[in-house]
């Protein structure tokens, strides 16, 4: 039996090919471990303090007020509520809302270094507890319950960190706020969130952590109160919150439940803007 004749260069790519392998083989290796995998928008770290060098985002406010809505809730049964400055500023009536055409007058308190607004009316409905005290971390969740577009509604979110609202207009100023990532809405709400405006923060346990004061639709972000602002707006205007209230816990698959209840108890109310001065 006769092996077939092999070509001499197929001899030499053989040798070269051998050669190449042995010389891989004794290279030392020292890659470095695999990387660990990112973790997005640092999501479970703690947040820091409120910073001047925080991103700015800018708000323009029409000189002269208008009649408007927005959202208010309740943190005390005598009749204290929380809304957004903007909703009020400049309102010579408000009222609160509690049945379809009729309302409470409500007294504005504002504070003029916040976004955050106090009213006050005879009598009241079951408080919502503060939580403004509670640490916070990018990623954690929050729910709005209020009335976007003038109906109700509830927005969900996840933290994303703080930026600084920087106000041109009536109330110039600049303040702190959190800026969070929207992450649900109520089924076939679409559009703008106006409306949401003065719509309580809630944490998992029902307590809020802020004041629901912005939006910016193309981004998907949503703008609320620094816990701070809203305790600096309580200390400013002398109102005080429930020392006891009690909240009900809210999950992603329960909030829209839960926002229900709230504006059925009137502890989540509509605010209207009557007339201005």
């Amino acid at each position: 039996m006769r092996f077939p004749k092999l070509h001499d260069w197929m001899v030499y790519l053989a040798i070269v090919v051998a050669l190449l392998i042995v010389s891989l083989g004794r290279r030392e290796r020292a890659n470095a471990p695999p990387a660990p995998p990112p973790v997005a928008g640092q999501e479970g770290l703690p947040l820091g303090p409120a910073s001047p060098f925080d991103p700015s985002v800018v708000v323009e406010v029409a000189d002269k007020a208008e009649p408007s809505a927005g959202t208010a809730f309740s943190i005390a049964d005598n009749g204290v509520w929380v809304t957004a400055r903007h909703v009020v500023d400049g309102c010579s009536k408000a009222a609160i809302v509690v049945a379809q055409g009729r309302g409470v007058a409500a007294k504005v308190s504002i504070d003029p270094a916040g976004e955050a607004a106090i009213l006050t009316t005879e009598g009241g409905a079951s408080p919502l507890p503060l939580g403004l005290d509670r640490p916070l971390r990018r990623g954690d969740r929050a729910y709005h319950p209020g009335f976007p577009q003038g109906r109700p509604g509830e927005a969900t979110s996840r933290l994303l960190g703080r930026e600084n609202l920087v106000v041109h207009g009536r109330g110039a100023r600049t303040e702190p706020v959190l800026v969070w990532a929207e992450a649900g809405r109520t089924d076939h709400l679409t559009g703008t969130l106006g409306g949401l405006s003065g719509a309580p923060a809630l944490d998992g346990a029902g307590r809020v952590i802020g004041v629901t004061v912005a939006e910016a639709p193309r981004r998907g972000r949503i703008y609320t109160t620094a816990p701070e602002t809203l305790a600096h707006a309580l200390a400013v205007t002398h109102e005080k919150a429930a020392s006891f209230a009690v909240g009900e816990p809210v999950t992603t698959g329960n909030y829209g439940l839960v926002a229900d209840s709230l504006r059925r108890d009137l502890r989540v109310a509509q605010v209207i803007c009557l007339a201005t001065t």
